[in-house]
């Protein structure tokens, strides 16, 4: 996955990332749904300064569309730090907590509009895939 500028006029999604997982998120998520369009990532590497990382990712931002969405993977890196940064100067929703189940959720959304209009569902989304799965199997399994 590369930093290149888009071209699409629907929302697109960024990922920022700590060593470059979010590649091999999409990746996997590929094999469930197909090519993934206007997704990309920037990672943040160790031999990276953060003004080389800001400067690598406003170059991208500043090419977004309108309602676009930074995807971040937690609060309180410089991931997370940059990305709130930049959402001050340009017109982008920012939310931290990257997994699966938030980039299918935000992929589906934009089918429907802009990302930065449904941020609150974005981040339940994200919040309610993580579950103690032995919990919900025995509960599905409890007669009725």
């Amino acid at each position: 996955m590369t930093s290149t500028v888009s071209t699409s006029t629907q929302p697109c999604i960024l990922l920022l990332t700590h060593g470059g997982w979010g590649e091999h998120l999409c990746n996997s998520l590929r094999m469930v749904m197909g090519e993934i369009d206007d997704v990309q990532e920037i990672a943040l590497m160790p031999v990276d300064t953060l003004g080389e990382f800001y400067q690598r990712v406003e170059a991208v931002v500043k090419t977004l569309p309108e309602g676009s969405l930074i995807l971040t993977d937690f609060i309180g890196g410089t991931t997370s730090n940059v990305a709130a940064r930049l959402s001050a100067d340009y017109p982008v929703a920012v939310i931290s907590g990257l997994n699966a189940s938030l980039l299918l959720e935000a992929l589906d959304k934009r089918e429907q509009g802009l990302l930065t209009d449904c941020v609150s569902e974005l981040v339940e989304a994200g919040r309610s895939s993580c579950r103690d799965v032995v919990a919900h199997v025995r509960q599905l399994q409890q007669p009725q």
